[in-house]
């Protein structure tokens, strides 16, 4: 999994690091969404790009990666 927080959107590397922490904590709390998808022997590769130049609380972020992830199981689900 990659999580990109372009310097451009947030200057400082603590306002990134955070943005980060963000969203590897609700991919870890909601992974098994994906795992559950995912046939066996196939791997999945994930890139989460933040697109916002503002902050958002814990639960948003939450919701909107729970949202993707979902998007993401059921495309998986449909190909297989």
């Amino acid at each position: 999994m990659l999580i990109s927080v372009p310097k451009k959107r947030f200057k400082h590397a603590v306002d990134r690091n955070r943005v980060k922490r963000q969203v590897r904590e609700a991919f870890r709390l909601h992974k098994q969404l994906l795992y559950e998808a995912l046939p066996d022997n196939e791997q999945l590769l994930l890139a989460f790009i933040w697109l916002s130049d503002e902050h958002h609380p814990s639960q948003f972020v939450e919701s909107r990666v729970v949202n993707l992830m979902q998007r993401v199981a059921e495309k998986v689900k449909g190909n297989s």
